[in-house]
């Protein structure tokens, strides 16, 4: 992998193949602001995938426009965040687990003062997700659920009794997405990643509440009809994010936006 940006007097030459990258130096390279904003203010990333006609998934899944990179980008992501918020379809479609610790990261999270795992957060309104599943009986942190109120009463205890925090973010049946952001700062929740699907990072960018895209742009071609990487509600306006670091790899494009 090799740097394309930023470039500095001080960034060593590299051949155009570009070298190994360790995990030290991509969490350096992918550290969330030195400064995160207090409590109900946290600094919400995303993290996806698209192939060069747009697409975020083929057959439903991100796996195959992928690469062992990209997946070893998403795990030092996942390494670096308090919570990842993630929707019901996407668990439901991607087989979520829970994330795990990982020694290599053990030391960077305690001098951060976190657990030794984020925790997952389920965005759903219906509740209709199986709690026997690993992600909600086994895992490492509580897995929380965001829902609004007036979700079904039986869904919630259900939910609680497997163990999972029920956070509720809405006032009727769905999730506002900026109480959902507020609500995980208040709880502590100050690194926020979002792995989508597209759908509910279509609703935090319509709510102006996404901070900075990891955006990786894949050397592959789907055609077909799948989905962007951001779907639903369309801005009034375009907002404008700026390009802070961009990497290269076998004709995969590493890319950071970060909101003007």
């Amino acid at each position: 992998m090799r740097r394309l940006l930023p470039v500095t007097d001080q960034t060593p030459p590299e051949s155009p193949e570009g070298r190994d990258w360790s995990l030290d130096e991509l969490a350096d390279a992918y550290a969330y602001p030195e400064a995160i904003p207090g409590a109900g203010a946290p600094w919400l990333r995303a993290n996806m995938v698209s192939s060069l006609d747009g697409a975020a998934q083929h057959d439903g899944r991100s796996q195959p426009i992928s690469s062992a990179t990209d997946m070893k980008i998403f795990g030092t992501l996942r390494a670096l965040a308090d919570t990842v918020v993630v929707g019901a379809e996407t668990v439901r479609l991607e087989g979520y687990r829970p994330a795990r610790a990982r020694e290599a990261f053990a030391a960077r999270r305690a001098a951060a003062g976190q657990g030794p795992a984020p925790a997952i957060a389920v965005v759903s309104a219906s509740l209709e997700l199986d709690f026997d599943l690993p992600l909600f009986a086994a895992p490492l942190v509580p897995t929380l659920v965001l829902t609004g109120a007036s979700a079904p009463e039986d869904r919630v205890r259900a939910a609680e009794k497997a163990g999972a925090e029920v956070v509720i973010a809405g006032d009727g049946a769905g999730v506002d997405p900026a109480r959902a952001v507020r609500e995980l700062g208040e709880r502590g929740h100050g690194r926020l990643l979002t792995e989508g699907g597209p759908r509910m990072l279509g609703q935090f960018v319509a709510a102006g509440v996404l901070d900075e895209l990891c955006l990786t742009l894949s050397p592959t071609l789907t055609a077909g009809d799948a989905q962007r990487i951001a779907g639903g509600p369309a801005l009034a306006v375009p907002e404008r994010f700026s390009l802070v670091s961009l990497l290269e790899e076998a004709g995969f494009l590493f890319s950071r936006y970060r909101r003007v």
